[in-house]
C-alpha cells in the first residue's frame, strides 16, 4: 500500500461514513487504519463538525460540512491530476 497523505485518509473516512452504517470496526477494516490512528482521526474529524455520532446505534455519519469537504477535496485532487498529466508529457 502506498503511503497516504493526511487528507487521503480523512477524505477515506468521509466516503466509508457517507456510504453506509459506519461503526469502528468497518471504517478501520475499509481504510487500513489501527484502533489508535482511527481514534485520533475521529477525534479530529468530530472536533471539526465534518462527521456525528450516533450514541443509539454506535455509528458514525458524514455532516453536510463532511460532504463539503469531500467535494473540495475531489475537486482539488482532480487539478493535481490533470496538472500531472500536463507536466508528464
Amino acid at each position: 500500500m502506498k503511503h497516504r497523505s493526511r487528507l487521503e485518509i480523512i477524505a477515506e473516512i468521509l466516503e466509508t461514513a457517507n456510504s453506509s452504517k459506519s461503526i469502528q470496526a468497518k471504517i478501520m477494516h475499509r481504510v487500513y487504519l489501527s484502533y489508535p490512528q482511527l481514534k485520533e482521526y475521529l477525534a479530529l474529524l468530530l472536533e471539526n463538525g465534518l462527521i456525528e455520532y450516533r450514541q443509539t446505534d454506535r455509528i458514525y455519519r458524514t455532516t453536510s460540512r463532511g460532504m463539503r469537504f469531500l467535494e473540495i477535496y475531489r475537486q482539488l485532487n482532480d487539478v493535481v491530476v490533470m496538472t500531472d498529466n500536463i507536466i508528464v508529457r
